[in-house]
């Protein structure tokens, strides 16, 4: 989901109009920081203001966000006045511009032609990679914002098809459900989505196809939009593509990218993840993670090649096996040329034209550099190291996550676990020490005893009933 246009504007004017808290630690502090002194914040951190007066903003900012400005702005004048008639004028000025602002604010937001109070509008545009759905958000006559959303491999379904299956996927928890859905065409299954609708919303919901007027070129804006949102977003992965193939010197475009990361403690829970980029965007639904079944001890290399060996296997031997897809055009190592080399000796053994790099970091495990196979570090513009370093992150995630998850699967359950005087506090500390019951078994018995809640005697238990 992405908010776009009058959303982001309708943010940054109630961030330089309204004195709340920007900050990202909601802590309480002894001191106010510089959004306080700038005024720009009540300080609500030090008490400086009470729960009541700071939840009258609150108020005012959700009433604005509702549209319903005529509300705010009679609240708003009778405030000016009580202030003005204390002698206050600093605040009463204060409050005054607020009321230009925020009737500034209201014209712009301010849709001619649409009289109804709560209405949402959607529009669709297509390419011959995805589909975008952009909605207008109206409410009191006034557009409050507005959302896109990019699907994949719906070129070929009818726009009605698609806006169907839309509204019911967007509306299905039932939030702020509006009184009308305006769109282009009629739905076949419109009945049934507005009794469906109505029945969340507990009033009645209109779905009205448009054929002309002026609420039909309100249609039309929302598709011109969702035309531009999806021509800029094609713009700039045609770039980045153009770009990868230049820079990675290959005769056609890198459609597929993958990348793969190994992660292990000490050679124990060895997993690894692969990431998918297609056409320059991550695919985060074509993540696959792998068990490392042939490597023992701690050898990333190794396990390189193991998971690249079983990965296009399953794309050269079965191809039929949609869970991998086609083979990439060019694989993205989380590392340096050890494991570059690795994952060529598994590609070599399908003799299969495949680029190989690697993305290394630094001594921080910062992204450093994209390096090809001659240990050359590729000069790249920074949307494209961006996105490289978002691609190297997203792959490091997906592994230590699942790896983590089977380190904990073992702490939950293990042959501790049957061990008198070991309840899960004891286990966890011992795990957390040596990593696993196998090293467990191999450590002395003062090595055991070494652990915080593990006593001599305990410890011989311990090693007596590993054995």
């Amino acid at each position: 989901m992405q908010t776009l246009g009058a959303a982001k504007e309708m943010v940054n004017f109630i961030k330089q109009k309204y004195k709340i808290r920007q900050c990202r630690n909601f802590k309480s502090n002894t001191r106010a920081c510089l959004n306080y002194h700038i005024k720009r914040c009540l300080a609500p951190c030090i008490g400086n203001v009470s729960k009541e007066e700071y939840r009258k903003q609150i108020d005012e900012i959700i009433d604005l966000l509702e549209g319903k400005t005529n509300k705010i702005l009679k609240d708003l004048e009778n405030q000016m006045k009580e202030e003005a008639k204390k002698l206050n004028f600093e605040e009463a000025s204060y409050i005054r511009d607020r009321m230009i602002a925020i009737q500034t604010a209201s014209q712009k937001q301010k849709v001619s032609n649409i009289s109804e109070n709560n209405i949402d509008v959607i529009g669709i545009a297509k390419s011959e990679l995805e589909v975008c759905v952009e909605i207008f958000f109206v409410r009191g006559s006034k557009m409050i914002g507005r959302e896109h959303y990019f699907f994949d491999n719906l070129q070929n379904m009818e726009d009605k098809e698609i806006i169907s299956g839309f509204i019911k996927q967007y509306y299905m928890e039932g939030v702020n459900l509006p009184n009308k859905i305006m769109i282009r065409e009629e739905l076949e299954d419109e009945e049934a989505l507005e009794e469906w609708l109505s029945k969340m919303a507990n009033h009645k919901v209109i779905i009205h196809s448009t054929k002309k007027g002026g609420k039909l070129k309100f249609v039309e804006m929302a598709e011109k939009n969702s035309k531009v949102t999806l021509e800029n977003k094609e713009k700039n992965q045609n770039e980045i593509l153009l770009e990868l193939k230049e820079k990675l010197q290959m005769e056609k475009l890198p459609r597929k990218i993958e990348t793969y990361d190994i992660s292990n403690i000490s050679g124990e829970y060895m997993v690894a993840a692969m990431c998918v980029m297609e056409d320059g965007v991550i695919k985060k639904n074509l993540s696959r993670r792998f068990k490392i079944k042939d490597v023992f001890g701690q050898d990333d290399p190794k396990c390189m090649e193991e998971v690249i060996t079983r990965r296009l296997a399953h794309s050269v031997e079965n191809e039929q096996d949609k869970g991998f897809g086609k083979i990439p055009d060019a694989i993205f190592a989380d590392g340096g040329i050890t494991q570059i080399r690795a994952v060529r000796k598994a590609v070599d053994k399908y003799g299969l034209d495949i680029k190989i790099f690697g993305m290394v970091k630094n001594d921080k495990h910062q992204t450093r550099a994209l390096m090809d196979e001659d240990r050359n570090e590729m000069q790249i513009s920074e949307k494209l190291f961006n996105l490289i370093t978002l691609f190297q992150d997203t792959v490091h995630d997906t592994a230590i996550t699942y790896h983590r998850k089977l380190r904990d699967k073992s702490v939950i359950k293990s042959d501790l676990d049957n061990i008198k005087g070991i309840g899960e506090a004891k286990k966890k500390a011992l795990l957390k020490k040596f990593g696993s019951v196998e090293k467990i078994k191999n450590a002395s018995v003062d090595e055991i005893a070494n652990v915080k809640g593990i006593n001599i005697d305990l410890a011989k238990k311990i090693k007596e009933s590993l054995k």
